[in-house]
C-alpha cells in the first residue's frame, strides 16, 4: 500500500495539501486510542468513480462515535459532499476512504471529557487487503490464541480505532508463523472474526455466518454478501461457529471493505475442501465484484457515483 498518488486530505471542514494534514504530539487518541473510523471503497464504473453503499458507512461511523460520546460535527449529508470532494479533487477512479473521529488536543487525562472531537477524511488506492490475487490464491489462516473481547469489554459492533490493538496482537502472531491472518475466537471458545473480516462457512449448499453475539463487528461486506446469497438462491443462516465447523467446512471464506471476498484455503496447515476457491464461493465473489462494479442493476442502489453527488453540490 502507497499514498504516493493522494494529494488531498480533508480535515474538519478544510480540503488540505496530504502533508500539511498532521495532528500535535498531545492528541488524546494517540494516546488512548479515541476514536472510531469507517473504511469505505470508491470504486470505477462505466458512470464514472461510485462509493458502496456509504449511507451503510455513515450510519454505524455516526453510531460507534456515540456509543465513545462523541458527536460528530457534521451532518451525513456533509460527510457525503466532503467524500466526494475529496475524490474528485484527488482525481481517483477507485479508491479507499478513511473518515475518522477523535478525540484531539486538551489534557491527557483518560478521561477524554475535555478534549474536542476532531474529524479528517483520508482517500488513496488500494489494491485488496491480501494482495490483488487474493482473490485466486485463498487465505492461509491459523486459530490465534488471541481472543476476541467480549461485549462486556468493549462493545465489538463499534468500529473504534483502539480495539484494533486487540486484532494487532494477533495478526502479528499469525504472520511471526507464518500464516496470512489469524482467526480469533470469542471468549465463549466460538469462532469471532479474523482480524479485520468477518467469516462465513459453507457445508454443502448451506451459507452459515454468526453475529454479534459472538463478539463480531456487524460488516457492511457481510450484509451485503448475505443478501446477494440469498438472492442466488442459497440458504443463509446465522449460527454460532465452531472451530470443528470451520475445520469440517466444504468451503470457507472472509469478508471485509478492504478485503473484500476471499476463500480460506487451509486452518492451521488443514486444507479447507481442495485448498481452491470452491464454486460457491467463487459464484458470490463474482456477484460481489458486478454489484460494487455497477454491472449489476439490481443493486444499483448500494452505489453513489461522484459525479452526480458532485454536481447535486453545484
Amino acid at each position: 500500500m502507497s499514498f504516493g498518488n493522494a494529494k488531498w486530505v480533508w480535515m474538519n471542514g478544510k480540503m488540505v495539501p496530504w502533508e500539511k494534514a498532521t495532528v500535535h504530539a498531545s492528541v488524546h487518541a494517540l494516546h488512548y486510542g479515541s476514536g472510531v473510523f469507517e473504511g469505505i471503497r470508491c470504486y470505477e464504473t462505466e458512470d464514472g468513480p461510485a462509493l458502496f453503499r456509504l449511507d451503510a458507512h455513515l450510519e454505524r461511523f455516526v453510531c460507534s462515535a456515540a456509543v465513545y460520546e462523541m458527536s460528530i460535527p457534521y451532518t451525513s449529508k456533509e460527510l457525503t459532499e466532503a467524500i466526494t470532494e475529496l475524490v474528485s479533487a484527488n482525481g481517483f477512479a477507485s479508491c479507499y476512504v478513511r473518515p475518522l473521529c477523535f478525540r484531539g488536543s486538551c489534557n491527557l487525562r483518560v478521561d477524554p471529557e475535555d478534549c474536542p472531537v476532531d474529524l479528517s477524511i483520508l482517500a488513496w488506492p488500494w489494491a485488496p487487503l491480501h494482495g490483488s490475487d487474493s482473490s485466486k490464491a485463498g487465505l492461509r489462516v491459523c486459530i490465534s490464541r488471541r481472543k476476541k473481547f467480549h461485549s462486556d469489554m468493549m462493545p465489538p459492533t463499534a468500529k473504534a480505532s483502539g480495539q484494533y490493538v486487540n486484532s494487532i496482537l494477533a495478526i502479528r502472531e499469525a504472520k511471526h508463523q507464518g500464516y496470512d491472518e489469524p482467526i480469533l475466537l470469542n471468549t465463549e471458545g466460538y469462532l469471532a472474526e479474523a482480524a479485520s473480516e468477518n467469516i462465513f462457512l459453507i457445508h454443502g449448499n448451506t451459507i452459515v455466518t454468526n453475529d454479534e453475539q459472538d463478539s463480531i463487528l456487524l460488516g457492511i461486506t457481510r450484509l451485503s454478501v448475505i443478501e446477494i446469497a440469498r438472492d442466488l438462491g442459497y440458504e443463509v443462516k446465522i449460527v454460532r461457529l465452531t472451530i470443528d465447523d470451520l475445520m469440517t467446512a466444504d468451503e470457507a471464506f472472509v469478508t471485509g471493505t478492504a478485503a473484500e471476498v476471499v476463500h480460506i484455503s487451509q486452518v492451521d496447515g488443514k486444507r479447507i475442501g481442495n485448498g481452491q476457491c470452491g464454486p460457491i464461493t467463487l459464484r458470490i465473489q463474482q456477484e460481489y465484484m458486478r454489484a460494487v462494479q455497477g454491472r449489476n442493476p439490481g443493486y444499483a442502489h448500494w452505489l453513489l457515483p461522484v459525479k452526480k453527488a458532485t454536481a447535486m453540490q453545484v
